[in-house]
């Protein structure tokens, strides 16, 4: 008996998991496919399923796969049957691909990172000859190095302030605020990201954003001085007086990304685009933006959300008049109208507070407040 049961439960499963599998893949899907080079994981997904993010999913899902991750150029995908999905191996010669192209996204990889504070990291307290600037192979003096000669470091410059604000002193939740060469607050305009347009009452720091301007060899400790000597690389952006100081990291992100959906919903409103990249107002496909969860929030790399902008609270003008002053209209009186589907996002680098993600497609343009719901949000 307990045999029989166990028979027709683990067929209804398959019934039930090919159903799954047939829901999701696109009408008019090919039989087959054969990986390219510059497609990625979000690609492939894109082409066969109506959730792109599902793909990992419903590679587990089929045993004959040995890693539904690994997916190289050249490699045939058989998609004959919406109940079975193989790989025929190519030649394997070429790196398997991310779930985001790395084109789009390495400068971020490399020259961005967050830190909770930027008090104590070591600066550029001098140039050579007294110089303004510096650039590749010149000597810059740095306060703060505890190091020995032959020690890599990588030099950074604080651009952006992310803050969380408090929810009783206001209605909107974060903030950006660009940073003068100390990394300190300044009302000049943004040299990388927009800046949000929330009013500055922060309540927690999110974390400093520094952008590398150079690596570095330290020549000469400090010694009978009180600022070591740091040799510039050959290559890099100009470093001057102010700019902080981090160890080199051999390899600080990760080169993966696979897309799978969030492991919990937020709190509304504890979840929003940050900031968009280039000076943007707007993001579209393949742009970068700045996100207010990360790691401590359960982010990772691969976690795909949806942006959606947030409804208005209009007044009832049918109820109230089409000549009264807005300001004198109650609250219970207004309207909150329905937040609008913009685009889908994916996580590629995660700090414990921040994260950034890839714009991956939408029908509207992602905007800095923007709302981060479930890929699969229906409102």
């Amino acid at each position: 008996m307990m045999k029989s049961f166990r028979a027709v439960a683990a067929a209804a499963l398959l019934t039930v998991a090919a159903y799954a599998v047939s829901a999701d893949f696109r009408d008019g899907h090919p039989d087959t496919y054969t990986v390219k080079r510059g497609d990625t994981l979000w690609d492939i997904s894109a082409r066969f399923l109506k959730k792109p993010w599902l793909w990992p999913e419903i590679w587990q899902a089929n045993p004959q796969i040995r890693n539904p991750h690994l997916i190289y150029p050249g490699d045939v995908i058989s998609l004959a049957y919406l109940d079975r999905v193989a790989v025929q191996p190519g030649a394997r010669t070429e790196a398997p691909l991310t779930g985001v192209p790395l084109s789009e996204v390495e400068p971020f990889l490399k020259n961005l990172r967050v830190v909770d504070d930027i008090e104590g990291l070591p600066y550029v307290v001098g140039i050579e000859e007294d110089r303004l600037r510096s650039t590749g192979g010149q000597v810059v003096y740095v306060k703060g190095v505890d190091a020995q000669p032959g020690q890599r470091w990588a030099v950074v410059r604080p651009t952006v302030r992310y803050s969380h604000l408090d929810r009783t002193q206001c209605c909107d939740l974060f903030h950006t605020d660009d940073l003068d060469f100390r990394g300190r607050r300044t009302l000049d305009g943004a040299n990388f990201w927009t800046n949000a347009v929330t009013p500055d009452k922060g309540s927690e720091i999110l974390g400093y954003e520094l952008m590398q301007q150079a690596t570095g060899t330290v020549s000469r400790a400090a010694g009978g001085y009180e600022a070591a000597t740091l040799v510039l690389d050959g290559n890099g952006r100009e470093v001057r007086v102010g700019d902080r100081l981090i160890p080199v990291e051999p390899q600080p992100y990760d080169l993966q990304f696979f897309p799978h959906p969030p492991k919990a919903q937020f709190e509304y409103g504890r979840a929003q685009v940050l900031a968009v990249a280039d000076q943007l107002a707007n993001g579209g496909r393949h742009d970068v933006i700045a996100l207010s969860v990360g790691a401590r929030d359960g982010v990772d790399n691969g976690t795909v959300f949806s942006t959606w902008r947030v409804g208005s609270t209009v007044p009832d003008r049918v109820a109230k008049g089409a000549d009264r002053d807005a300001d004198t209209i109650a609250r219970a009186d207004r309207v909150r109208l329905p937040d609008e589907f913009a685009s889908h996002v994916m996580v590629f680098r995660t700090f414990d507070k921040v994260s950034y993600a890839l714009v991956m497609d939408g029908i509207r343009q992602t905007r800095v407040g923007q709302e981060l719901k479930h890929p699969d949000a229906a409102n």
